[in-house]
C-alpha cells in the first residue's frame, strides 16, 4: 500500500493540509470521542435516518483519517488501530466532495452540541479550501468565486447596473417622499455611515435598498454607498478559500478608507455580517480602522436614542423569526433582532428551537449555488418546514439574504403558504415620517401686500441663526418692509431676547453650534408666554426637520429651506402674519 502512486491532485491535498493545521483545527480533529452527540443535532441525519453517510462524525473521519495517517503519530504507527486512511485518486477527491460540499452547510449546530468542543464546520471548511485548490468543487461553487475575483461580487453584478439600480431607488423614493433626492448618495466623503449590501438586493431585491434608504433618511443620517468595493458578502467563507476571503474583505475596507467613513454598516445577511466583520481581517492580515455592525443593530439604536419613530401597529401580520447559522451561532446576534421585532410588530411569535438550537435555513455553506444537491437540500428542509408550521405566522422574518432564499424554497417545496420579509422592509413600514416642508403657494395676481411697502410696519421679528450673512440679509429684507429686527447669533442668545422682547414672529435656524434650533424652539413652545409666538424654520438641512416636527408641542407656522430669497421670505412672513387681502375689484 505504501508504494502506490498517487494522483497530482490527492499529492497537493495532503500536502496543503499540513499547512493548514493549527491548534483549533488539530484539537477538533484529535478531541472526537465518537459519543454521536453531534447526530441528532444534524438536519440531515433527521431526514435521512437510515444514512450513517450524513452524521458528523462520520462525515468528520472522512477530513480525520487524513490527518491521522500523514500528521499525528498515532496514525504512522497504528494506522489500523486509529483508522489513519491516506487518499490516493482523483475519484476518492469526488467522494470527499460530496461529503464536505453535498452532505454540510456548515451550519455549526453539531458543534455546539459536542460536550468535547470538536468544531466540526472549521475543518469541514478546510476540506473545502483543499479541494478548491486543486479545482475540485461544485460547478456553482466555481462560477460564483470567479465572479467574485473577477468582477468584485459574487453575482456578478456590472458597476453600470449597480450604479444604474442605486439611481432607479433614489429616483423613486424621492417621489414618493416628495423630498428633492438625491436620497442614495454614491462616493460621499467624510460620512458617518457608509453603507455595504449584497448583491441579491441589486440583482433581485432593490427594494431593501429602498427601504434602507428611508430609514438613513427619516435618521437625518450622514451616509453613502461606494461605487466600488460594495459588496459585503464573501464566498470565501463558503468555498473554504483564504485568499479569496482576504481579496474580498480588503476591497471593501479599503473603499471605506478612501471614503474617510467612520463606521461600516453591513446589509442584512448572515455570512456577509460573519465574513466582513469577524473573520476578514484575519484573511485579509489587516487592522480595520473604523467600526463595524449589522444594520439590525444600527435600526435598533435608531430608534432607542430617538432618532426615528415607529408605529408597530403597520406590521399586524403574525410573524416568526429564522436565526441565521452565522449570525447566530458564529456571531451571537441572539436577542437585538428580538427586540427589534417587538418594536416593529404586534404579533411575534417565537420559533422552537431558536437561537444557538435553530435549524439551518438549508441555504447555508454556498449551497444554494449547488444545484447537483437541490433534491438533498430540499428533503433536510423538512425539519425547517416543521419549525415554520407550528409557529402558525403568516411571515417569516431573517436577517439573512441566503436565508430569505432558502426559507422561500423550503415553503413553496412544501406548500406552507408563508412570506418571507427582513427587518429592514418592517422598520420601514413602520416608520413615522416626519411631516412634508410646509409649502406657502404663491399669491394669485389679485392679491397684493396690506400697506405695500411698509406692511410689515409695527412688526417686531427675532431672527435667530448662527450665520452672520444669513442674519444681515434677514434683516435688511424685513426692516426695508417696516418691521424692526432683532438679531441672534445663537439659542441662548435666541431664548433670552424671544423671552424679553416677546416678537411678533420668530426666523429660526435648525443647525447651529452648541444647543441647536430644535432647542430653542421647544423652549418656545413650552413657555407660556410665548407658545403663541408663530415661528418660522429656516434651514439649509431639510432632512432635519424631524428634530422640529417630531417633538411633543405644536408643529412651526412656516418651514423655508436654504438659500432663501427676497421674494419667499417676505411671501412666508406675510402669510403667517396674515397680511394679505384680496384686491377690490
Amino acid at each position: 500500500m505504501g508504494d502506490r502512486k498517487r494522483s497530482y491532485k490527492a499529492e497537493k491535498v495532503i500536502e496543503r493540509l499540513g499547512k493548514k493545521l493549527n491548534r483549533q483545527i488539530v484539537g477538533s480533529l484529535a478531541a472526537c470521542v465518537h459519543c454521536g452527540m453531534c447526530t441528532r443535532s444534524c438536519h440531515y441525519v433527521l431526514t435521512n435516518p437510515d444514512d450513517p453517510t450524513y452524521a458528523p462524525a462520520y462525515k468528520a473521519d472522512k477530513i480525520r483519517k487524513l490527518f491521522k495517517r500523514h500528521y499525528d503519530w498515532t496514525g504512522r504507527v497504528l494506522p489500523w488501530w486509529v483508522g489513519a486512511k491516506s487518499i490516493y485518486t482523483d475519484d476518492e477527491l469526488e467522494e470527499l466532495k460530496d461529503t464536505v460540499f453535498g452532505k454540510c452547510t456548515n451550519c455549526r449546530r453539531c458543534s455546539i452540541n459536542c460536550p468535547m468542543g470538536v468544531d466540526y464546520a472549521t475543518f469541514n471548511r478546510m476540506a473545502r479550501g483543499l479541494l478548491v485548490s486543486v479545482g475540485v468543487m461544485p460547478e456553482g461553487v466555481a462560477v460564483v468565486s470567479k465572479d467574485q475575483w473577477e468582477l468584485g461580487n459574487q453575482m456578478g453584478v456590472l458597476k453600470e447596473d449597480y450604479i444604474e439600480t442605486l439611481e432607479w431607488m433614489s429616483d423613486e423614493l424621492a417621489t414618493e417622499l416628495e423630498v428633492p433626492g438625491p436620497l442614495i448618495p454614491i462616493d460621499k466623503e467624510d460620512c458617518a455611515v457608509v453603507y455595504s449590501i449584497n448583491p441579491r438586493e441589486v440583482k433581485y431585491d432593490p427594494r431593501t435598498i429602498a427601504d434602507a434608504a428611508k430609514i438613513f433618511y427619516a435618521a437625518g443620517e450622514d451616509w453613502t454607498m461606494p461605487s466600488e468595493g460594495w459588496d459585503m458578502t464573501n464566498f470565501g467563507l463558503f468555498s473554504g478559500d483564504d485568499d479569496l476571503g482576504g481579496a474580498v474583505a480588503k476591497r471593501l475596507y479599503e473603499k471605506v478608507v478612501e471614503l474617510r467613513g467612520r463606521t461600516l454598516v453591513i446589509s442584512e445577511c448572515g455570512h456577509g455580517y460573519r465574513s466582513t466583520r469577524c473573520e476578514g481581517p484575519n484573511w485579509g492580515k489587516v487592522d480595520v480602522p473604523f467600526v463595524m455592525e449589522s444594520s439590525v443593530n444600527t435600526m435598533l439604536r435608531y430608534i432607542k436614542d430617538g432618532r426615528i419613530k415607529v408605529d408597530k401597529t403597520k406590521n399586524t401580520v403574525p410573524v416568526t423569526f429564522h436565526d441565521s447559522c452565522n449570525n447566530a451561532r458564529s456571531c451571537g446576534l441572539f436577542e437585538e433582532p428580538r427586540e427589534l421585532l417587538q418594536l416593529v410588530c404586534t404579533d411575534f411569535r417565537e420559533m422552537y428551537p431558536n437561537r444557538n438550537e435553530n435549524y439551518c435555513c438549508t441555504g447555508g455553506g454556498g449551497a444554494m449555488s449547488m444545484s447537483e444537491y437541490t433534491n438533498r437540500r430540499l428533503k433536510s428542509g423538512r425539519v425547517k418546514a416543521d419549525q415554520l408550521a407550528e409557529t402558525g405566522a403568516k411571515t417569516v422574518v431573517t436577517s439573512c439574504h441566503n436565508c430569505v432564499d432558502g426559507l422561500t424554497d423550503v415553503i413553496r417545496h412544501y406548500k406552507l403558504g408563508m412570506d418571507v420579509t427582513q427587518l429592514v422592509n418592517l422598520v420601514a413600514n413602520a416608520l413615522i415620517l416626519p411631516p412634508k416642508p410646509v409649502v406657502v403657494p404663491e399669491l394669485p395676481e389679485e392679491v397684493v401686500p396690506v400697506a405695500e411697502g411698509l406692511e410689515l410696519a409695527g412688526k417686531t421679528i427675532l431672527a435667530v441663526d448662527d450665520e452672520p450673512d444669513i442674519l444681515v440679509f434677514i434683516a435688511a429684507v424685513l426692516e426695508d418692509h417696516g418691521a424692526t429686527v432683532i438679531q441672534a447669533h445663537n439659542a441662548d442668545v435666541g431664548i433670552e431676547l424671544a423671552r424679553r422682547e416677546k416678537p411678533d414672529l420668530i426666523t429660526l435656524d435648525i443647525s447651529m453650534p452648541g444647543k441647536d434650533g430644535g432647542f430653542v424652539f421647544e423652549a418656545i413652545r413650552n413657555d407660556p408666554e410665548l407658545q403663541r409666538t408663530p415661528v418660522c424654520i429656516i434651514s439649509g438641512k431639510p432632512e432635519l426637520r424631524r428634530l422640529i416636527y417630531d417633538r411633543a408641542v405644536p408643529p412651526p407656522e412656516g418651514f423655508l429651506e436654504k438659500p432663501i430669497s427676497e421674494e419667499t421670505l417676505l411671501l412666508n412672513v406675510r402669510k403667517i402674519l396674515e397680511l394679505a387681502h384680496v384686491k377690490k375689484s
